[in-house]
């Protein structure tokens, strides 16, 4: 995947104000000088375009899936944008999401939409205690269906409690590759190119310093 590419998506998240740069704590009680917010992909426009860059990441990516699954909440629109996508691209694809609550009336149950079966592809924004993705994975598995691999936005590179991202503990836990569509890199790669932003670069490569995951890890 270009840098190109990775570049026109962050462009495109800061134009949407996805993603916002100044002082934000973060659920670690860390101060982060930027903050990444899908809740604010609120457009047919903006999610059609998602869509397509987490297409073309997946793609490029060369992994092998059957369907989709949109965990609850913020994963549901990703996964029916990117689902769209990939009907524009020629290729049909099924996908399901959860509710938070069972039902026991109607069609009952916690999963809407297609049933999950072969290998699925868990589409969510960003990873950050992995708690969704661990929910995923078990709704998955006990449907029968194998979870093949997680698809996000955006890849913070940061330090859980341990030494590994909470990305590198969901590749170590699952055994299964997670596809962002940028990281925190690309972020950095960016801010040094586009000198109207250039005054968050310092406080990004000090975090970054501080909480980001080691070289090569």
């Amino acid at each position: 995947m270009s840098t190109s590419f990775r570049h026109d998506f962050i462009r495109f998240v800061i134009a949407q104000k996805v993603l916002a740069f100044g002082e934000f704590k973060t659920k670690a009680g860390r101060l982060s000088p930027y903050f990444f917010n899908a809740g604010l992909f609120h457009d047919g426009v903006a999610l059609k375009t998602l869509g397509q860059f987490y297409a073309k990441a997946i793609v490029d990516s060369g992994l092998q899936f059957d369907m989709l699954f949109g965990p609850a909440y913020k994963g549901i629109p990703l996964a029916a944008a990117l689902s769209i996508a990939f009907a524009d691209a020629g290729r049909t694809l099924n996908y399901s999401f959860n509710r938070k609550e069972e039902k026991d009336h109607g069609e009952g149950g916690s999963v809407i939409g297609a049933k999950l079966a072969g290998r699925v592809l868990i589409i969510d924004d960003v990873i950050s205690a992995g708690t969704s993705v661990r929910e995923s994975v078990a709704i998955i598995k006990a449907a029968g269906a194998t979870p093949c691999g997680v698809a996000i936005a955006l890849d913070r590179m940061e330090r859980g409690t341990g030494a590994l991202s909470a990305v590198q503990e969901v590749k170590r836990d699952y055994d299964m590759p997670v596809i962002s569509v940028a990281n925190l890199d690309d972020l950095v790669e960016f801010l040094n190119v586009d000198q109207s932003l250039s005054a968050f670069l310092n406080p990004l490569n000090r975090y970054r310093d501080q909480y980001g995951i080691a070289a090569g890890a």
